[in-house]
């Protein structure tokens, strides 16, 4: 086991220890954030129509990231025959934006500062929620450094298109956010996967996304297409930041959440294209929402969360690394 820490080191087991994001190290101080990725808890489920819960989310997803712990040398992949999420690689847990009970202003103003101090410090942003509506925020974040490097196109996982302008006086609820979105001058676009079934979007609501550049497919045109299909779809050298609703998925693997749609992805549908994202593009930011963990007993749905963000930021730093190494070359 030499280089793997495993004699010299501790075993570490999932169950012992803190619960931070795939046990990496906890930084309290956001003025001293010095990491490749930094992660941070956005707890706000104040946005949700229907089932709250998602408030549980980013606790129940940093638990369920410590099954992923063992990886002292990187986790190997024999299918890619690479090893990702090596030691080069620095990962911190900033905690959690601090929430003000009922006050979705101060709340989101929270997680927005959360975004920038991330940004400041240069490391890629990964937001755990809370609702859909935490998105907001986060791309808000993004207005000074879209400024210098340009704008960002988002890709979406969702069964839901979140393209509601305003509804009784709401307009930062978790039906808003990619409509919130694409009013941004720095925002060029929008790729939505997933869209399904009875949606939280009217037909106005949808007329109005493909007018402000929306392109959305559901989980049948996906597969019609394939992940190369979709990838075609992405503008070419788009900055692209990655918003994932985990409902995208379908609910007989991710039941824990407060709006399940049947007809969802399948896990390695969406793990093949966020890899072809990463392998094309530079992924600027994350987000993942809507795990509601009490509706799902089993605690596979904050697995699948966690799975899905390391083994996507393993994809993001392993395309780096090797961009890298080819342009040194």
């Amino acid at each position: 086991m030499a280089g793997h820490g495993y004699e010299a080191g501790r075993l570490n087991l999932p169950f012992v220890g803190i619960s931070t994001f795939g046990k990496r190290a906890y930084v309290a101080d956001w003025d001293a954030i010095e990491a490749d990725v930094a992660v941070m808890g956005a707890p706000f489920d104040f946005g949700t129509q229907f089932r709250p819960g998602a408030r549980f989310g980013p606790r129940a997803v940093r638990e369920a990231s410590t099954l992923f712990s063992f990886g002292h040398a990187g986790a190997y992949d024999h299918e890619d025959d690479a090893t990702y999420l090596g030691p080069e690689v620095t990962i911190v847990d900033i905690g959690d934006a601090d929430i003000v009970h009922t006050d979705t202003v101060k709340s989101h103003a929270n997680i927005e500062a959360g975004v920038r101090a991330m940004l400041k410090a240069g490391a890629l942003p990964v937001v755990i929620g809370g609702d859909h509506s935490i998105n907001i925020p986060c791309i808000r974040a993004f207005e000074s450094d879209c400024a210098e490097k340009g704008p960002i196109h988002i890709l979406q996982i969702d069964a839901h298109l979140d393209f509601v302008d305003e509804r009784h006086g709401v307009t930062e609820g978790h039906g808003n956010p990619m409509r919130r979105a694409a009013e941004k001058d720095y925002v060029s676009g929008i790729t939505a996967l997933g869209i399904r079934n009875v949606s939280s979007t009217a037909k106005d609501g949808y007329d109005a996304a493909r007018a402000m550049g929306d392109d959305f497919l559901s989980v049948r045109q996906v597969r019609k297409l394939g992940s190369q299909g979709v990838l075609a779809r992405i503008p070419e050298g788009a900055r692209i930041y990655v918003t994932i609703d985990i409902d995208g998925f379908d609910p007989s693997i991710a039941p824990g959440t407060g709006t399940p749609s049947h007809g969802g992805f399948l896990y390695y549908e969406v793990l093949e294209i966020l890899q072809g994202v990463a392998n094309r593009h530079e992924v600027v930011g994350i987000d993942l929402v809507e795990v509601a963990p009490d509706y799902d007993p089993s605690g596979s749905t904050p697995i699948l969360a966690a799975q899905v963000l390391l083994n996507f930021l393993g994809f993001i730093f392993h395309a780096r690394q090797s961009s890298g190494a080819s342009a040194a070359g």
